[in-house]
């Protein structure tokens, strides 16, 4: 199943649409940015629709859970369009902070540099927290020898003094075949290699270059798949679409051998690897009925999407937080 054919079950369906319209009522005034709620609350019980576009671009991680949640809300709003791109986080950023765009999916958060771009453009922003991720490193099933990587031997690997000289697994380490290395990677516009480089490598950015890096982490899962010697990384969602084909690596960082789920993420198990994952919303886009309304479906049935999505859900407090910060966001004038 492909990440825009998620769909919950009927039931789960149900209950995001009772949610929505008990989410989304209100004592707004007809015409302010607040009015969103009583408007998506009678467009879920008397039929009433709302409309327009709701334009997101940035993250190819954190696409497939705003790519869930879009599709579930144009199944009550068919009138409101929101198409989702994929350009990285970097590439997001930069239509964001141009104006280009209402919404920008992010596996980081965003740079100072960026934040400047913004100021720039005159663009006010709210940072939402939506997900948990688990980057996960991986190899083919083929792959008989790599069942546990360490940070020390991802670093030797990736780090910028490996291009052209760490090109084999027994480079890596001398009980490991003499099987081409050949890896594959997200590209530098991706808030992932940002993640990767920083956690792994110790600076953000600092990678061989000598890889075969892509946007697409489909291209990235054909990549590995099709060599023996392969070894890539991305997001967990993208592991869990492709599991028949590709097996995730443990990770030591020094307390043992983990293996990236659900429960090593939430518990701090999996180090260094699990991060948090944002959308971006401009303040301005935030006041239109269409985009309030989305930002309440999205909120209220945030874990429940998540979940469908094969994302880590957020806790309690994660959670709380979310919703807490998209009614502060819509009550600014």
């Amino acid at each position: 199943m492909t990440s825009g054919q998620r769909r919950l079950s009927a039931v789960a369906t149900a209950a995001l649409v009772v949610s929505l319209a008990a989410a989304c009522g209100g004592d707004a005034k007809p015409g302010s940015s607040e009015s969103t709620s009583s408007a998506a609350a009678s467009a879920g019980s008397e039929g009433g629709q709302l409309s327009g576009e709701i334009k997101v671009d940035g993250s190819s991680t954190v696409a497939p859970l705003t790519q869930a949640a879009a599709e579930l809300f144009g199944e009550e709003q068919a009138q409101v369009k929101i198409p989702v791109g994929t350009s990285g986080t970097g590439g997001g950023f930069e239509k964001f902070c141009a104006g280009e765009t209402d919404i920008s999916d992010a596996s980081r958060p965003i740079k100072d540099e960026e934040k400047a771009a913004c100021e720039a453009k005159g663009i006010k922003f709210t940072e939402l927290t939506v997900a948990t991720d688990a980057l996960t490193v991986v190899v083919p099933k083929e792959n008989d020898w790599a069942t546990c990587l360490t940070t020390d031997q991802l670093k030797k690997m990736w780090e910028p003094a490996a291009e052209g000289k760490v090109k084999t697994w027994k480079d890596v380490d001398a009980k490991f075949p003499a099987e081409e290395l050949k890896l594959y990677g997200p590209g530098t516009d991706s808030g992932t290699f940002d993640y990767f480089t920083d956690e792994i490598n110790g600076e953000e950015g600092a990678s061989r270059k000598d890889y075969s890096p892509s946007e697409n982490d489909n291209d990235i899962v054909t990549g590995v798949a099709g060599a023996k010697g392969g070894l890539g990384y991305f997001g967990f969602t993208y592991f869990e679409e492709n599991a028949d084909k590709l097996k995730a690596v443990e990770i030591d960082s020094g307390s043992g051998c983990t293996a990236p789920s659900v429960e090593a993420a939430q518990g701090g198990k999996y180090t260094p690897l699990a991060r948090p994952l944002f959308v971006y919303v401009s303040a301005t886009a935030a006041k239109r009925p269409e985009v309030g309304a989305f930002l309440d479906y999205y909120a209220t049935n945030i874990n429940a999407i998540a979940k469908d999505a094969k994302f880590i859900p957020l806790n309690s407090e994660q959670e709380a937080k979310l919703k807490a910060d998209i009614t502060t966001l819509k009550s600014q004038g």
